[in-house]
């Protein structure tokens, strides 16, 4: 095949039906504020209410969430991140190479459908903050009881969508602007409310040493006696919801869709921003926040919503954490629901499938059910996807060290895999059976699942094809995959080169936005370390929600300045 018969086919194809072009790549600072912005979301508030709900105690919470995080990075390092960058191709797009069209189309549509729900739940919290500035009667039914809650609805989700048809790139951008400002913002808030705890447990204002802070945890916050009054869950619990909160986006290769885009395979480690920050800082000053929030109060930290707890940690600035929070997380989900809408409409573009699943995303948010089963579903989808990944790990990775033969089924010609669809289905079973047996904790269910389904598809396989030799149709392919990179070396040829922007003004915004960030996080260090009694304690908290909202505002109009800017020159 020559070049020049070729480029028509890719000219009538989606770009994200083609593996990502070497010019589209991006370095490790693209992913690492992805992750950031969507791993510090909204929920991290509920979360860290969930782990005093489940009588977690404090040295458990601080070793358990560092440890299943770690291992987190980890799963992205070693099993998505060297598939997705050896690819180049969605998991949407690559499951079809290995399992067909037609089990392909039904694990893209549970994606749709897993993703649109985790989307419109941020949606949900995010209006949930404007409700609470505007005063609306909190939503405590699975359906809305008040159209200016459904407005607000679809005012945050017209921005969610907004921003996620215009691809990776705007998600990024978004997500780098926010991500420094909610790592300022998370800290900030736990460093003013814990002296609201110190005074509740130990009468001071400030902890005197290590010992001081494990006592206000082990008696105000992380009790180690959940919400029935028995003891809660211990280490290994918390190591395997750290470990598992993600399984669906690594152990189950949804990522792929994300790291694609990523230069090398070490990228991978770029997700610590997004678990030791999100999943462990955030988790662990959520906790801290929201026992601050309910000790002033006087409620318990589980009669609290995202908005009472922001509120009180960061004044006006926590209602802009809680919906930008939601906003980071709602988007990158969308992205990934718009990736599996266009791999099963091949013939529309991903903006057309994107818009049409963010219309409703939208519509699903306005009911508040989605929000309040939020982690259920998180974790029931972790185990209906990590068979899949398991498959797409065994044939990616297994298959050429053991002599069989990648995209076997593919060179059959077969419409689907069966032992794909056979080895799915068993993996469900197998991980759904445990979890009816309760024969182990559920945290850890998708470990099992996932080495099970590899063995189940690995020996199906070989039975059916995966053994034998295919020379010409993998010769094909290698002739195919050097035609699109021809394609793809002509279409960068003709792309504009942006050039970064090193002017003095660019530079003084940079320094204004930082500035921000810094004065924020010195009110706060204010607010703990320079009250000397309650009395001093409530002025400089009031100090700190006026002008560290200032600081908010300053902040993200210099951070989108210095981003825009940065976009205006060209070569």
């Amino acid at each position: 095949m020559s070049e020049r018969t070729n480029f028509p086919q890719f000219e009538k194809m989606h770009e994200e039906q083609l593996p990502v072009p070497k010019h589209k790549l991006h370095d490790w600072t693209h992913f690492a504020g992805l992750y950031a912005a969507e791993h510090v979301a909204a929920t991290e508030f509920v979360i860290g209410a969930t782990f005093v709900a489940l009588g977690a105690k404090t040295m458990d919470i601080i070793l358990g969430l560092l440890i299943g995080n770690i291992l987190a990075v980890l799963s992205w390092t070693l099993i998505t991140t060297p598939i997705a960058v050896e690819t180049r191709l969605s998991l949407y797009t690559y499951l079809n190479k290995i399992a067909g069209n037609s089990m392909s189309k039904l694990y893209n549509w549970a994606n749709v459908l897993i993703f649109t729900v985790i989307s419109a739940a941020m949606v949900t919290v995010s209006a949930s903050a404007v409700r609470f500035a505007f005063d609306i009667p909190a939503q405590l039914n699975w359906y809305p009881t008040n159209i200016w809650f459904v407005l607000i609805v679809l005012l945050v989700g017209s921005f969610v969508v907004f921003v996620a048809i215009y691809g990776f790139n705007a998600v990024a951008e978004f997500s780098g602007i926010c991500a420094p400002w909610l790592f300022v913002m998370f800290t900030s808030g736990a460093l003013v409310l814990l002296p609201a705890l110190s005074l509740d447990v130990l009468g001071k204002t400030l902890p005197s040493d290590w010992a001081d802070f494990l006592s206000i945890g082990d008696q105000s916050i992380w009790t180690g006696v959940n919400s029935s009054g028995e003891p809660g869950i211990g280490l290994l619990e918390v190591i395997g919801f750290g470990w598992a909160a993600n399984s669906i986006t690594h152990f189950g290769l949804i990522d792929m869709a994300l790291l694609r885009f990523a230069k090398k395979k070490s990228y991978g480690l770029a997700t610590s921003t997004g678990m030791l920050f999100g999943h462990y800082i955030a988790w662990i000053a959520a906790g801290i926040m929201g026992a601050g929030a309910a000790v002033i109060l006087g409620k318990s930290i589980a009669e609290l919503d995202p908005g009472d707890v922001a509120f009180y940690a960061l004044g006006w600035s926590g209602f802009v954490i809680v919906i930008v929070a939601g906003w980071t997380t709602a988007i990158t989900n969308l992205y990934r629901a718009g990736l599996a809408a266009q791999a099963i409409f091949s013939d529309r573009s991903r903006r057309e499938t994107t818009t049409v699943v963010g219309i409703a995303m939208v519509i699903i948010g306005c009911f508040p059910f989605v929000f309040t089963q939020f982690l259920p579903l998180l974790t029931y989808a972790g185990l209906i996807v990590v068979p899949v990944g398991a498959i797409v790990f065994a044939e990616h990775q297994i298959f050429p060290k053991i002599g069989y033969t990648r995209y076997w089924s593919k060179f059959q010609n077969y419409a689907q895999s069966l032992p794909a669809v056979l080895s799915w289905g068993l993996g469900l079973a197998f991980g759904f059976g445990l979890n009816f047996l309760d024969v182990m904790s559920f945290y850890y269910l998708f470990i099992p699942t996932w080495f099970f389904t590899i063995i189940v598809y690995t020996l199906l396989a070989g039975k059916y094809g995966a053994k034998e030799a295919y020379p010409e149709a993998i010769a094909a392919e290698q002739t195919l995959n050097e035609n699109i990179e021809l394609y793809q070396q002509k279409m960068a040829n003709a792309e504009p080169v942006f050039i970064k922007d090193t002017s003095v003004f660019s530079k003084v915004l940079s320094g204004i936005a930082l500035t921000a960030l810094g004065v924020t996080l010195i009110l706060a260090g204010n607010v703990l370390f320079g009250s000397a009694d309650e009395g001093a304690y409530v002025i400089n908290r009031e100090t700190f929600y006026f002008y560290g909202f200032i600081c908010t505002i300053l902040y993200f109009i210099t951070a989108y300045w210095v981003m825009k800017r940065g976009k205006m020159t060209t070569v």
